[in-house]
């Protein structure tokens, strides 16, 4: 009886298996991170200190109280890197499998899909699927890793094994959208070397998309080359055109905002500046590493970076925030709105009215939260408003930029950031696979009545 039972449990409540899941990673590493032999001092970290930062590396977020090079020994350098790859892992495998488990009342079969692409999968699928994970993420780091290494070697003049373990750490931190970098500075000095900033930001895109994009992508280019046609779905398509939307803006934008800026833009110059608008912006959707001195951004510049960092990148992905595809879903129904129309229609598609509900839903959440967090910092700190607030959404949507007040928190506010870097990373999955297990249809209707809006 009790055999039965267990996969039923499991079933009806995925969510809490991965937010068991995911704690339990943390608080192992927190274990490790505390032991003498994980600083280069080799003394014990405070249990905040390896909470904080086991919390940042499951949660792929990178946000830190101390810096990850100089205070941590090799041996905690190493469980950060395991910590980080496990959460990407972890988050791009269960996300895919728990989106899609409860996407058509799929029941036991955890299988994988880009939403309506595949309506039935053999029990199989599973084990391809994680191979299709662990695959991807060993080829894209192992390429990123390879390039970073011959770049560190040949034009900074580091040893092979120096090159090597600084070109794979930032290539596995930056797929998994972690942000956690060996240098102080993270990477502002190499800021003008678009041979260490494109592969990264290439490595931060391809793991912020999603890996539900990523296979379908793969798996329809040979039957282009047969038919001559893409047959994506409408999440993929979603997914890539907002995603390189929100890139172009994001780029226009922080070149014309910090252009003028002595502190940032100023010793660049016109493709220097365009290649650090880019890299921000492709940061600024939840990877971390900055190339610019966060500090010194404009007030204007600082909000828009809040802006692309709650919208975050695609869904099953290793990115955070509300996900591109909430957003896109959320402008559709605007645009249906101020046309007038019933339904709300995305490239050819009609929404279904539970899509609308549950975006709204989690958009709504992710900024009352936010709202709330920001009010709780700005009670305990005397730092200013913007950055209170920048680093409030950086955490929620597990980003890992920072205006650098992060470890000037007291024991309050960063207690308040780690909640938010866990619920920033679990949150969205585990409202909306409850919304949809818990879907029901009601057996009558009441009666119709508009209250007046605006």
């Amino acid at each position: 009886m009790t055999m039965r039972t267990r996969p039923s449990l499991l079933a009806a409540h995925p969510a809490r298996s991965v937010a068991l899941a995911f704690a339990f990673v943390t608080l192992v590493g927190t274990g490790l991170l505390a032991l003498p032999m994980a600083t280069e001092e080799r003394a014990a970290a405070s249990f905040l200190t390896a909470l904080f930062t086991s919390t940042s590396a499951v949660c792929v977020t990178g946000l830190a109280v101390v810096d990850t090079g100089t205070y941590w020994s090799g041996f905690g350098e190493g469980v950060i890197l395991a910590l980080i790859q496990i959460g990407g892992f972890g988050i791009m495998t269960m996300a895919s499998l728990l989106g899609l488990l409860v996407s058509g009342r799929l029941r036991l079969r955890m299988q994988l899909t880009a939403q309506a692409e595949t309506k039935s999968l053999q029990i199989g699928d599973v084990r391809r699927v994680l191979l299709g994970v662990a695959g991807s993420t060993v080829v894209v780091e192992l390429a990123v890793g390879a390039m970073l290494a011959l770049r560190f070697r040949f034009g900074y003049g580091n040893t092979i094994g120096d090159a090597v373990y600084l070109g794979f750490f930032h290539a596995v931190s930056s797929f998994n959208n972690a942000g956690f970098g060996l240098h102080a500075d993270s990477l502002t000095r190499y800021s003008q070397d678009p041979w260490v900033t494109l592969p990264v930001a290439a490595a931060v895109i391809l793991g912020g998309i999603g890996f539900p994009v990523l296979l379908e992508v793969l798996r329809h280019r040979n039957r282009r080359r047969t038919t001559g046609r893409r047959n994506w779905t409408l999440h993929t398509k979603l997914t890539l055109i907002t995603t390189a939307i929100l890139l172009f803006v994001g780029t226009v934008l922080t070149c014309l905002l910090e252009w003028s800026n002595e502190e940032t833009f100023g010793p660049f110059d016109w493709s220097e500046k365009i290649l650090n608008g880019f890299f921000h912006s492709a940061m600024s959707r939840t990877a971390g590493f900055n190339s610019l001195d966060i500090g010194a951004l404009n007030a204007s510049t600082l909000l828009l970076t809040c802006m692309l960092m709650f919208i975050g990148g695609g869904s099953a992905g290793t990115a955070g925030g509300i996900k591109v595809t909430t957003f896109a879903v959320l402008a559709a129904a605007i645009v249906a709105e101020v046309r007038g129309e019933t339904n709300s229609v995305v490239l050819g598609r009609r929404l279904a009215p539970h899509v609308l509900r549950q975006a709204l839903t989690v958009a709504l959440l992710g900024v009352g939260l936010v709202i709330a967090a920001t009010l709780a910092m700005l009670s305990l700190t005397k730092a200013p408003f913007e950055a209170v607030l920048f680093e409030v959404v950086s955490a929620f949507a597990t980003v890992g930029l920072s205006t650098g007040i992060t470890a000037d928190l007291p024991g309050l506010g960063q207690l308040i950031l780690i909640l938010l870097m866990f619920v920033g990373r679990l949150g969205p999955i585990t409202l909306v696979s409850a919304l949809a297990l818990r879907e029901r249809t009601r057996r009558f209707e009441l009666p119709e009545e508009r209250p007046v809006i605006g």
